[in-house]
């Protein structure tokens, strides 16, 4: 299927793990439901996650809600979240988050970026599937990127040399190679895709691509049921671009920046961020979210459109292993959208308010 790949490594078994960093542990409480986390965001975050709350209470899904303040502290100069929120996310090992906006002039990090630093959430899992109804100039996408999530280029490690120039270090590690690494097999196997592709630049950056390259190479070891190939990023985004149908029965698996580029170009091939599903895996603890803005301009005007957040609330369940309700709400939202303009959201060319898609998800479980 790929042009221009290595081929595919000889790999034999070393030794059976019992556990694998981004797996669920947690378990439902005595009412029988499991307590989650939920981060509304800003902007329409509060609105979206509404619409969440609303069709997971009309499908019955056995999720107890724990809504949580994120609002930023600067401690010491640095970007902290309010400790209640850190506690809750480690106490029900699992989150659902709305669209954040970091604080403008206040010298606050990123808040994305602060909560991957907070929890540790090493991969970043970015499926993205063509909408039946909703055309774009592809059809029948089926992506699965995951994206290494804390150091790359976005390690922050960089300096003024002399003024004028500027260091900015690329730091690739084999601990954080091999775990993201080893979860993108683990994934593989679990939505019957055994077949990884690593996204490189190796030809170029032969040490810290090399590295990561070589680490995939040691951990294909583990799983003699898993496809290991190679491609070089440009490569890829040739490729993708061109037929994304050669990708859909592949996992590929990059470092930091390119995961971040190739994550929403492959979201624009069906359709943008408001269609796209993301989760980050942290050791024990993980956060699945609406990865598109907060949309402040048409905050509080029933505007937003709350598919990305409900698609990646489905991913959450899944990873929790309530597979019937993932699929119970999914196939309502994508009913929905499928249905007509009447019933989709402005982004998606249709003419529907938030709480009327919110309705006709509901009328479609």
């Amino acid at each position: 299927m790929f042009k221009q790949i290595t081929k595919s490594v000889p790999i034999a078994p070393r030794f059976a793990r019992t556990y694998i960093a981004g797996q669920f542990t947690g378990a439902k409480g005595p009412n029988g439901k499991y307590t989650v986390t939920l981060i509304e965001g800003d902007g329409i975050g509060p609105e979206i996650s509404q619409s969440v709350k609303d069709i997971y209470a009309a499908a019955n899904v056995p999720i107890e809600w724990e809504p949580v303040d994120v609002t930023p502290l600067l401690i010491d100069g640095k970007t902290t979240l309010p400790q209640p929120a850190v506690d809750s996310v480690n106490k029900n090992l699992v989150a659902l988050k709305g669209p954040l906006a970091t604080p403008v002039g206040k010298g606050h990090t990123s808040m994305n970026l602060t909560l991957r630093r907070t929890f540790n959430l090493f991969a970043n899992v970015r499926p993205c599937k063509s909408i039946v109804g909703y055309d774009t100039p592809y059809e029948n996408v089926d992506t699965v990127l995951i994206r290494e999530n804390t150091e790359g280029e976005y390690s922050g490690i960089e300096h003024t040399i002399v003024p004028g120039v500027v260091q900015s270090i690329k730091l690739i590690t084999k601990p954080a190679s091999e775990k993201v690494i080893r979860y993108a097999f683990e994934y593989a196997k679990s939505i019957n895709k055994p077949h990884v592709l690593v996204v490189h630049k190796a030809s170029i950056m032969k040490l810290s691509d090399g590295l990561f390259v070589n680490t995939a190479k040691e951990v294909a070891k583990e799983y003699p049921d898993v496809t290991l190939d190679f491609e070089l990023l440009d490569n890829t985004s040739l490729k993708l671009t061109s037929d994304p149908s050669e990708y859909k029965n592949v996992v590929m698996v990059m470092p930091n920046l390119y995961g971040d580029i190739m994550s929403d170009l492959s979201s624009g091939l069906i359709g943008g961020l408001g269609l796209t599903p993301s989760g980050n895996m942290g050791n024990k603890v993980s956060i699945f979210e609406a990865v598109h803005g907060s949309a402040p301009d048409i905050a509080g005007k029933g505007l937003a459109n709350p598919t990305a957040l409900l698609l990646s609330s489905c991913m959450m369940l899944r990873h929790m292993s309530l597979n019937a309700d993932a699929d119970k709400i999914e196939n309502a939202v994508l009913k929905t959208i499928a249905s007509g303009p009447e019933n989709r959201t402005g982004d998606l060319k249709g003419t529907a308010s938030t709480s009327h898609f919110t309705e006709q998800v509901i009328n479609n479980l």
